[in-house]
Formats: structure tokens, sequence, C-alpha cells
């Protein structure tokens, strides 16, 4: 067997020994957040009374790592490759301290800029950074010795196109981690962060092309699964009547953050999520127009601003951003969404949402906590997590498919003077779950 060559000649293992050794080549030196599991589970076996030590006993069985391949545009300071990388080799806070049942057995890295990381990190742990996608996946191999893929097409110097979409190379990470997958007759869970595409075809096949391979596919914004205050669950099947969001920065940077928390509230109510008919992407004295005359209401965007951090603008409506807009569209069953980017005003995401029998709006923040390191994604990565060890989505990738779908449909519309656009395409029906937001689940909890 001929074995692909790591950058760097980073240490490597044959992946035929890759299951009896646990990636322990790779990491040959015992981290800090390592010697504190593996130090817990040995007190553990010394602590009398039986309930404490079945408690930790049954700890040490479950934290067996999974070994997983990460694919990344860059991997610097403050970017999604960072904290997705550093969270599976440090822990949850990136101080060495406990962490995901995971392992990182391989990088791919797809642009190195001055202030890369991913070979400090890949010589300094052991990690295999390798040249190409399909080397990472299998780790040089005819096989697949991975359990899990995580693929990070955010950041990095990747061209716009004229609707104002970033174009980051997510099909082509896609294509090409499912062409490994594929090639070598197994497939594992693979999860896109942020959103499918960027543009609606590309979303589209990379949906399909996991469907006809039976792969197991999740995707999505780290905000849903955050904090949230106040803290707020929508019951399941909740008779919802009307919706409001606000967000703020870029259109499409910061627009799908927004829909993919307004969807996960919204997809709650009754008769599950039945897809979106058409869409409008209003901006200037149109956004407001829409509110005046109704179309919109007030008491919910009231609700939603309450609850938003405000940045430097007093007066709503005089914001002249070219970001500013109002996202229309509504669904099959007749809702209407309406979500304000107001950027200049907003500095947060937030939604209201009104339901029947109930009688004042229910409104939350989303939020990005900074410290610990960006918990949002130690939440995020703790989905993931699960996923890998069910081999199972704990939430929908229906969700953002339907969001990524809206964004591109919406941003299209902006494009073409706020046309409304019909969208038969976008008739994506599913049933949401109960998967919760943080606190919750315990980070220290099983995965599976």
């Amino acid at each position: 067997m001929t074995m692909a060559e790591p950058i760097a000649n980073l240490n490597y293992v044959d992946c035929h020994d890759f299951n009896a050794v646990q990636i322990g080549k790779m990491q040959m030196n015992m981290s800090r957040r390592d010697y504190l599991i593996s130090t817990a589970a040995m007190t553990a076996s010394t602590v009398s009374g039986g309930l404490v030590q079945s408690a930790f006993a049954e700890e040490s069985r479950r934290v067996k790592p999974k070994p997983v391949a990460v694919v990344a545009t860059v991997h610097q300071k403050g970017r999604h490759g960072e904290l997705f990388i550093e969270k599976i080799l440090e822990g949850w806070n990136q101080d060495g301290g406990p962490g995901p049942a995971l392992k990182l057995a391989s990088l791919y890295i797809d642009q190195f800029p001055r202030e890369d990381k991913s070979r400090k990190y890949a010589a300094k742990y052991n990690v295999p950074l390798f040249k190409t996608i399909d080397e990472a996946v299998s780790i040089g191999s005819d096989t697949i010795p991975v359990e899990g893929v995580i693929s990070v097409g955010e950041h990095g110097s990747y061209p716009y196109n004229e609707k104002g979409q970033h174009l980051y190379p997510r099909r082509r990470f896609f294509e090409e981690i499912a062409a490994a997958m594929e090639k070598r007759g197994r497939v594992v869970p693979v999860f896109n962060d942020k959103h499918f595409g960027p543009v609606w075809e590309d979303a589209k096949w990379m949906y399909d092309r996991a469907q006809e391979l039976k792969m197991p596919l999740m995707a999505g914004s780290s905000l849903p699964v955050s904090y949230r205050k106040p803290d707020l669950s929508i019951p399941l099947d909740s008779p919802i009547e009307a919706a409001v969001g606000v967000g703020y920065s870029g259109l499409d940077i910061y627009g799908i953050h927004t829909l993919e928390c307004f969807q996960a509230l919204v997809e709650r109510r009754r008769g599950g999520e039945t897809g979106i008919k058409w869409v409008q992407c209003l901006q200037g004295p149109a956004m407001w127009k829409a509110l005046d005359d109704g179309l919109v209401r007030q008491d919910l965007l009231d609700a939603a601003l309450a609850v938003t951090p405000k940045g430097s603008e007093k007066e709503l409506r005089k914001l002249k951003h070219a970001w500013n807009a109002l996202f229309l569209f509504q669904y099959n069953d007749g809702l209407l969404g309406a979500v304000f980017m107001l950027q200049g005003y907003a500095a947060g995401i937030s939604a209201a949402v009104k339901i029947t029998g109930k009688p004042e709006p229910l409104a939350t923040h989303f939020e990005e906590r900074l410290h610990p390191k960006h918990p949002h994604f130690t939440y995020l990565l703790k989905a993931i997590e699960q996923f890998v060890h069910r081999g199972k989505a704990v939430y929908p990738v229906e969700r953002t498919l339907l969001t990524s779908g809206l964004l591109d449909r919406l941003l299209t519309s902006r494009y073409e003077d706020s046309a409304k656009l019909e969208t038969p395409e976008l008739a994506i029906r599913y049933e949401p779950v109960d998967y919760p937001h943080a606190p919750r689940p315990a980070l220290n909890a099983a995965p599976a």
C-alpha cells in the first residue's frame, strides 16, 4: 500500500493500526486534557460508595474518543477553523482542560496566510497535515479510518459574486470528501459549518449527494445552540401566529446566522416545517412602509429590539448602511417571516414570536459570549460530538438546507431590485426535534 506523504514530515500512523493504537503514534505526548480525564477515571476507581464509583466508571467508559478529520479554509486566530481544531486538541475552553470525546486524526488546510497556526499545532500534537482532502479523509490509506469529518469552509481569501455572496469552497470541500468515501466504500458522518452552498444550486447538490451516498449529514450556525437571554424555549407544536427577527452585520455572513436563529424558533410551530412560498428583500423606505402598513407587526419588532444589544446609531429609520434590509418571506402554511437586518443599530441577533393565547410576545437574544473562548462554538462542537458518536444528526439538516436556499433567494431579490420571487424549490418539509441550547446538554454528558 502506498502512503501519501503528510506535509512537513509530520508523524504518521498506518491506517491498519489506527483503531488499535487510538492515534497514539500521532499524539505521542499525553495532553493535559487527556491527563485530567485519565486521572479522574483512576481516582474514581478508588472512591468508596457504589453510586459515586458507578458514576465515574460510567464516565470513564464513555469518553473513548472517536477520530475525526478537519478540512478547513484557514487556521488563524479567531477564525472558525481555529475554534474547531483547538477545542478538539485543547478542550472546551482551549486551556488543556476537558473537551469533546473526539480525537483529531488529520488536517487539511486550504490556505496558509502569514498568521497560519496549523503547522504549529500539527507539529505540537503530532497530527498529520495533508496536501489534499482525499489524503486527510483517508489518512493517506485505501480505507476511511476516521469516524467523522468536520468541513469548515469559512474565512480566508475567496472571491465574492455580484450578489455579495462570499464564494467559500464549501461545495468543493464536500465534493472531495464525498469522493474519497465513495472511492473507498465507506461513508461516515460529515458536518458542514454554517450554510451550504453558498449559492442554492451548490447547496442542493451537496444535500442530494449526501442522500445518494446515505451519508449522515449535519450543518449550520453555532448560534441556535448558544445561550439565550432570556432563556427561551418554544414548545414543539406551538400555535405561532407571527414572528419577527433582528440581525446585524453583512447580509451574507450574518444573514445566515440570523435566519437560522429565527428558523430554530418558528420551525416549532403547529404542523412542523412546510417550506417557503415566496421571498422579497426590501431596503430603504420600503422597509418601514411594510411596518406602517401593518404587514409586519410593530409589537413584535419592539419586543425583539427590547432584548437586542444596540449599536451606535440612535434613530432606527435614519439608517443608511447598504446592509440594512428587511427580509420578507411567506411559509407554505401562511406564516409570514420578517427579519430586519439593522447594521449600525442592532449589535446582536434576536427574535420575537407571538403564540396564540399568550398575552405578550416571547423574545430572546442569541448570545455570542466571547469568554470562555467562544462558548457558542463549544456547544456547536458538543452537538457534533454527539453526531459523530451516534452516526445520526441531532437536529434536522433540512433546517440548514432551507435557510441556505432562503438566504440565496433573498440576496437574489435584492440584486433584482427587490423583486418578489416565488420559491417552489424551497418547499422543504421536516419535523423539528427537541435538541436543547446552552447551557444544556451538560458538556460532560455522554455523547451517545
